[in-house]
């Protein structure tokens, strides 16, 4: 039985090789970067600057750390994730606004044998967060995208978890979710 052999490479067709799959590879990548366009942006590209002022908490259960952690949080969805510079003279967009509603209410109720007296208690609460959002478009010929508008969101969870283990890692979940809309209707024009 004979084996084949197969002659190897020169050094040049190496080279050679090399050379042809970098350009190919470098060719590739230009055209499918140059392909792409984010075109449900709704910002202009005149649009440079932003102002995002604290939303302070003014819902009838005050949760301590609510105003700062929604703020901080907006403030930097918008610093991160768009091309916008923080301003406060003057800039191209304003959002401003206020926590209007901040609850824990129970939503699914079971009786309960091992219960004083048998009673009916919360199987699950309902935290809800509400957020009334003002936003300015100062660019020309933007101004009619400005809106208010009232955001609210919640999270489900079980009665038989303590409220203060969880309740920060759900504030978190409904402030993201939250932002997540503000965002999308100013940026991303959904």
């Amino acid at each position: 039985m004979k084996r084949f052999q197969t002659a190897k490479p020169t050094l040049q067709a190496e080279k050679t090789r090399f050379i042809r799959l970098f350009f190919l590879g470098s060719f590739s990548l230009a055209l499918l970067t140059s392909c792409y366009s984010f075109t449900g942006s709704s910002l202009s590209p005149e649009t440079k600057t932003i102002e995002i002022r604290d939303f302070p908490n003014n819902a009838p259960l005050m949760n301590a750390s609510l105003s700062q952690e929604f703020s901080t949080a907006i403030q930097n969805r918008f610093l991160q994730r768009t091309t916008l510079k923080g301003t406060k003279e003057k800039p191209d967009i304003l959002i401003e606004g206020e926590i209007t509603d901040y609850s824990i209410t129970p939503t699914t109720i079971s009786s309960s044998v091992n219960a004083p007296g048998g009673n009916i208690q919360a199987a699950q609460n309902k935290l809800t967060i509400t957020v009334k959002v003002h936003y300015e478009n100062h660019v020309p010929n933007e101004e009619n995208k400005s809106f208010d508008r009232v955001y609210s969101d919640e999270a489900v969870f079980s009665s038989d978890l303590d409220i203060n283990t969880i309740e920060t890692s759900q504030v978190k979940v409904v402030n993201e979710r939250i932002i997540n809309k503000i965002f999308n209707d100013i940026v991303a024009n959904w």
